[in-house]
């Protein structure tokens, strides 16, 4: 079985497409060899600035020979019949078959497809993925019709086995395939010839290539912290960086270089910043101080002067850049310093949030009063809640900010120190914005939880109001990441708000020219408790009530999907949304983690089932009668010892159950339910519900309704599938 080795050699590819481009030629490559009958024992993928490469290995020789049954037209078809099924088979009449079956005599074609030699095969299914490559972005050169993501160079592709390699003959757009490449730019310029996988790896090593991504960001790392190490220093990793760095050079060589004394003041965000976007620098920090002091860098090529002439030109370059990051730096904080960031504040009046959603400066005014709303639900004293929302995107305006958008937060927590406030508003400017993601952190602090939830929940409900909600995929706003964003929040500090009022309040303020449309869109069935309080509104109740819970429903959507990335089944969490105040989101977690343990129990599983037997009974009783079993049973017409067991029993849970809801300690509570078991079943197994006294029959229906009332009172299992 001979192996395949190919590689597509170009000018430097962007580091950002490298791995999905080497994932996509392996998937399309062996895709193709697969359809066309080759199949192959393993295959790997490689990637460096100039080279795409695939090694295959233990590829069938030839595809093999594939026979085909085809049933055809009747024989006694119209001619165009038959003649539409030669052509689709490409026989002869003469070598069509002829069987009988029971609604007459029928034309069978065998199609017999010869097997195909693999250098054939591999040359149809390269070409076919060099001309359809999925680029981002591409390009074509010269007078030719090919794209590439860079001029492409060359083309490598050979077979080889224990009798020695061979070149597929195949050309693209002119560019002849062979059995040659090219080292390192510099260090090892000129083509040379390679036989197989094996010694292409070996040759390329040699000339200063190391074909990896994996090694190549392996050595860097490891070269990176002995450095640091070696100088009493501790490496900042960045695994996003670590992967572009490696994608940018074919022979990694790190160098550690100092920052100027003038910058070493700069706050380390800001340092490393600067360093990672303008330099693809790793930063270097004294573990002491926190302070970051030096920077790697990494060359990629060797010299003479073991990299001094580099360092010295990155140091220049570096300079330069940390110069303007000081300058932003003293201006912003002389503007945070005298004047409390008014300016930039100001500066928010100007600037537009969403056309329907009026300026950042409104949005901060909506803010600011839901802060102060939340402040009490979450513990902290509603003045600061206001001050620190009323600061929090200040920084937006600062000049750091609007030349390092991904500092915004960090250096609004600094102005804001510098500013005076106090360190709760401060870590407020920073912590609003999270959590952004499933893994982030989510913040504790009570000011900080109280601005992050009104910013999350003005962002949802001024979207809602306007009708701009996500569909499908589409998220353009980050709705989704909003509400997972608002849950998390709520459940990490087990906070208790209620839920539909904040969001009647949220809602107030909105713009509500809008809303009737977006009310059509929602799906308004259920209503909100009578209880609710309504709070001052520009729009019409019914309006406000259909929107708010559709944005109620859209929150419990995106709960079901964190739960069940908790493993917690959607069934349960439906059978535990179906309850009162389904709202709060802390009391139906801990009612939905506890009805999954106890569903996962014998007793669960059983009681569930003895519940689900009571219950169909009931409904069919009670659909038959015309009347509902839901009261009066009582123990002085049982009649066996097991209907009187489950009568006790009933009493015993009831006594358990209410105070254990009571205390919202559900645990307890699916414990007293868990006692219930073995009477239910018994009860089932030695009596007659539908008995012909009928007195005894409308008590024992009484008694099941008794069953369903103490089962439903803790969560619907009628929404438990199975």
């Amino acid at each position: 079985m001979p192996d395949l080795l190919i590689e597509l050699f170009s000018e430097e590819i962007p580091a950002r497409m490298q791995a999905k481009a080497a994932a996509d030629l392996k998937k399309r490559v062996t895709d193709g060899l697969v359809e066309a009958g080759l199949t192959y024992a393993s295959a790997g993928a490689f990637s460096t600035p100039r080279r795409l490469a695939l090694a295959v290995e233990g590829l069938l020789a030839e595809s093999p020979t594939v026979r085909e049954e085809r049933k055809g037209p009747r024989a006694d078809a119209p001619e165009k019949a038959v003649a539409g099924f030669l052509r689709a088979t490409g026989l002869t009449r003469d070598q069509l078959e002829v069987r009988a079956e029971k609604k007459g005599e029928v034309f069978f074609a065998t199609i017999e497809k010869p097997g195909r030699p693999a250098a054939e095969i591999v040359a149809e299914v390269l070409e076919a993925t060099i001309r359809n490559f999925p680029w981002p972005k591409s390009m074509r050169w010269g007078s030719g019709t090919l794209r590439w993501v860079r001029p492409l160079h060359s083309i490598l592709c050979i077979l080889s086995d224990e009798g020695g390699a061979s070149v597929v003959p195949m050309s693209v757009d002119g560019i002849e395939a062979g059995n040659t490449t090219e080292g390192h730019r510099f260090m090892a310029p000129g083509r040379f010839e390679v036989s197989g996988f094996e010694d292409y790896l070996e040759k390329l090593r040699k000339r200063h290539v190391i074909l990896s991504p994996e090694e190549r960001a392996e050595h860097i790392l490891s070269d990176a912290r002995n450095a640091a190490f070696a100088s009493g220093l501790e490496l900042v990793e960045d695994k996003g960086l670590l992967s572009e760095v490696a994608g940018l050079v074919e022979w990694p060589v790190t160098l550690m270089g100092e920052i100027g004394e003038d910058f070493l003041n700069l706050p380390p965000e800001v340092l490393q910043t600067s360093m990672k976007e303008h330099q693809k620098f790793f930063s270097v920090k004294d573990p002491k101080r926190g302070q970051i002091t030096r920077f790697v860098t990494v060359a990629n090529r060797e010299t003479p002067d073991h990299g001094a002439t580099i360092l010295a030109g990155n140091q220049k370059v570096l300079s330069a850049r940390l110069s303007d990051a000081k300058f932003f730096w003293e201006n912003d904080l002389r503007v945070a310093k005298d004047q409390r960031m008014q300016p930039w504040i100001d500066t928010l009046k100007n600037v537009t949030f969403h056309a329907q959603l009026g300026t950042q400066a409104e949005r901060i005014d909506r803010i600011a009063a839901l802060a102060r709303e939340i402040a009490p639900v979450v513990g902290a004293e509603p003045d600061s809640a206001e001050r620190a929302a009323r600061i929090a995107k200040a920084d937006l305006a600062s000049e750091m900010v609007y030349e390092f958008p991904e500092l915004q937060g960090i250096m609004g927590r600094y102005y804001a120190e510098a500013a005076g406030y106090t360190a709760d508003e401060a870590a407020a400017a920073q912590e609003h914005y999270a959590p952004l993601g499933p893994s982030d952190d989510v913040p504790s602090a009570p000011v900080s939880v109280a601005v992050a939830l009104a910013d999350k929940l003005d962002t949802l409900t001024g979207f809602w109001a306007i009708d701009e909600k996500p569909t499908g995929s589409k998220d353009p706003f980050a709705l989704r990441r909003a509400a997972l964003g608002v849950i998390r929040l709520v459940l990490a500090n087990q906070l208790r708000p209620n839920l539909k009022h904040v969001l009647l309040k949220a809602f107030a303020p909105q713009p509500a020219d809008k809303l009737a449309d977006a009310a059509k869109s929602a799906d308004g069935e259920a209503k909100l408790l009578a209880s609710t309080e309504m709070g001052e509104s520009s729009f019409a109740y019914d309006e406000k009530e259909a929107v708010v819970l559709d944005l109620l429903s859209f929150f419990h959507d995106r709960l079901k999907v964190h739960l069940r990335d908790e493993g917690i089944r959607h069934d349960v969490i439906d059978a535990c949304l179906a309850m009162p105040q389904s709202d709060d989101l802390t009391l139906l977690v801990k009612r939905a983690e506890a009805l999954s343990d106890f569903l996962k129990t014998d007793d669960g599983e059983n009681l569930l089932q003895g519940f689900k037997r009571a219950n169909n009974i009931l409904a069919q009783a009670e659909e038959k009668d015309g009347v509902e079993y839901s009261f009066g049973a009582d123990v002085k017409f049982a009649e066996t010892h097991e209907e009187k067991a489950l009568f006790a029993a009933l009493d015993a849970a009831e006594k358990r159950i209410e105070p254990a809801m009571k205390d919202e300690d559900f645990v307890a509570a699916m414990s007293a339910m868990a006692h219930l078991r073995q009477p239910i079943d018994a009860f089932f197994e030695a009596v007659q519900i539908n008995t012909d006294n009928q007195i005894v029959r409308r008590n024992r229906l009484n008694l099941l309704s008794r069953i369903r009332t103490i089962c439903l009172s803790v969560a619907d299992l009628t929404r438990i599938e199975g």
